[in-house]
């Protein structure tokens, strides 16, 4: 599974009992999954699940934190655009996918909201750590870890899985990869972390952490995948773990998880493939010596995400948000490091309504950042929070 963190959490979870207050004009909801809170692959419990936050749009203040659903080591969250179905991965190594319904919260008769788990199917490999739904969300793709697999579960029209998913399952198509990269504890197989449309998406595409490659599929027209080879290869060692293309398309950014960058790709999408022109440190690089082993420990960049012309990074070990200034000409300019403040290991994070917030795994919290400034505000106890998406 993905390298964990050397501390757990300390702050006292969330017991999600209290009512939920009524979300105003000013306010956005916020699905949050959650890992184990004493690590992945150990047994559910201390509040892990999926939850949901309310976020207030005029001052970042987070509150309202509820549990809505107990499901096992929700790592990663992905909502269906009509909002009425939410789907979460279980990071095990006999990984799921389950499709839950939001129930609830309606204006007119209102409710608390909850989930209810419509389905639960195999994610086509070991410990899935990502999702991502198709543009005419009729699919979704599933970044399983440890096999290094990216699996095609089919969706109906409503968003759950299709008749096929659900009389098998399994997904309907599971593609492997074969490869090893110089890093004999990180790259001993290919690791599949990310998965992301190329512009135009008529690609996918697979970070492989474990080979180094950013790894190709063409969209077939009836939306199944079929290899399409290699869309960029990164120096030994890079680690690949999540990128992000600029919103023209001709750049992408790719946080390097093993040797702590940001990869610049100029991005040909004649040919669907990325040439690099930039790499630079992620930041955080002067991570907090630790005061029993007298060793500051590995840095590790994780996800990253563009906002306007600011590329944000989280860096875990180093507990910091970096923060690089996108040039006209694509390139980055190191801004700052913003300290979190809750604790070292920046798992996920998302820009809502300008409010960067973030979730802080060993923390144990999410903590919000005010627009421009990006200096820390609010900190939210949670157990456990490994990613933080926006309600529809």
């Amino acid at each position: 599974m993905t390298e964990q963190p050397r501390t757990r959490p300390t702050t006292t979870p969330a017991t999600g009992s209290a009512p939920a207050p009524a979300p105003s004009a000013g306010s956005r909801e916020l699905w949050v999954g959650t890992y184990p809170a004493a690590g992945a692959g150990t047994p559910a419990g201390l509040g892990e699940g999926v939850w949901r936050v309310t976020l207030d749009v005029a001052t970042g203040g987070l509150a309202g934190a509820r549990q809505v659903a107990r499901t096992p080591a929700p790592s990663f969250v992905a909502v269906h655009p009509s909002g009425r179905v939410l789907y979460a991965v279980g990071e095990r190594s006999e990984g799921t996918v389950t499709a839950f319904a939001v129930r609830g919260g309606d204006t007119d008769a209102p409710e608390p909201v909850r989930l209810e788990p419509l389905a639960t199917v195999a994610s086509g490999g070991a410990d899935p750590c990502h999702l991502l739904l198709s543009p005419d969300a009729r699919t979704l793709f599933v970044a399983n870890y440890s096999s290094g697999t990216l699996a095609v579960l089919p969706l109906d029209a409503d968003g759950g899985f299709a008749p096929e998913v659900l009389g098998s399952g399994t997904p309907a198509q599971v593609f492997g990869h074969t490869g090893t990269g110089p890093d004999e504890s990180r790259q001993e197989s290919p690791h599949a972390h990310f998965v992301a449309l190329a512009p135009g998406a008529a690609h996918v595409l697979v970070c492989d952490l474990g080979t180094d490659e950013v790894r190709r599929y063409r969209v077939e027209a009836d939306g199944r995948l079929a290899e399409d080879g290699i869309a960029a290869t990164l120096p030994p060692g890079t680690g690949p773990r999540h990128l992000v293309f600029s919103a023209d398309g001709r750049f992408a950014y790719l946080v390097g998880e093993l040797d702590v960058t940001v990869h610049v790709l100029a991005w040909d999408a004649a040919t669907t493939t990325g040439r690099s022109v930039q790499v630079l440190p992620a930041g955080g690089t002067a991570a907090e010596v630790d005061a029993a082993t007298g060793v500051a420990p590995r840095v590790l960049p994780s996800h990253v995400t563009l906002d306007g012309d600011r590329l944000l990074v989280g860096v875990r070990a180093a507990g910091v948000l970096a923060e690089l200034a996108v040039g006209s000409d694509g390139l980055l300019t190191p801004v700052r490091d913003v300290p979190l403040g809750a604790g070292d290991w920046p798992r996920h994070h998302a820009v809502v309504d300008g409010w960067t917030v973030v979730a802080e795994q060993v923390g144990g919290a999410l903590v919000t950042f005010a627009p421009g400034t990006r200096e820390p505000g609010t900190v939210l106890p949670l157990p456990a929070p490994a990613c933080v998406v926006a309600v529809v």
